[in-house]
């Protein structure tokens, strides 16, 4: 919800957005100012490893050789 409203916030604004998926400004608000978690740190770092893996390979690797 959050990256949504990062990028549709100017044309519709934080309330209206919240009001039409049933969440809370505040909510929003907050997770705007927290830092990234170590989840979200982890999952950047992998997908950078996997396009890396996946372009060494042609492209053509699918993910259960990826993950190998």
């Amino acid at each position: 919800m959050t990256r949504y409203l990062e990028a549709h916030r100017g044309e519709f604004g934080v309330e209206p957005i919240c009001r039409v998926l049933e969440g809370a400004p505040s909510t929003s608000y907050e997770a705007g100012r927290r830092p990234p978690s170590r989840r979200r740190l982890r999952d950047d770092a992998l997908k950078i490893a996997i396009d890396r893996i996946w372009r060494a390979n042609r492209g053509v690797y699918g993910a259960d050789k990826v993950w190998a």
